[in-house]
């Protein structure tokens, strides 16, 4: 599973990449001023109005790949292994140390 959160992990970063380089690629409201009265944005690769759809439905996908990896690392990182506990019934019982009993009558040897 290491594997499947590296390769997230990578896919998170190019697509946040991606959105950054998409957003400032993107022109804003007021630019569309412009190409209504004839500016030069008309005979751009894409047409009057191609460039924004294909920046905005590109920017839309690389989001989404960008919030699928946020979860999918998120969900990997709470995958833990569950210690069952003392009352599963799963535990070895405990057994004292066997004290050997000594003598009254003789006196006590330091060990």
């Amino acid at each position: 599973m290491e594997w499947f959160k590296t390769l997230l992990i990578v896919a998170q970063i190019i697509s946040a990449l991606a959105v950054i380089l998409l957003v400032l690629l993107q022109q804003g409201k007021g630019a569309d001023m412009g190409a209504a009265f004839g500016s030069g944005s008309s005979g751009s690769l894409f047409g009057a109005s191609g460039s924004a759809n294909f920046l905005s439905r590109t920017t839309a996908i690389f989001a989404a790949i960008f919030f699928i990896c946020t979860l999918g690392i998120t969900w990997l990182g709470n995958q833990k292994e569950v210690n069952p506990g003392v009352l599963s019934g799963t535990v070895a019982p405990v057994v004292a140390p066997v004290i050997p009993a000594q003598d009254p009558t003789k006196p006590a040897v330091p060990k």
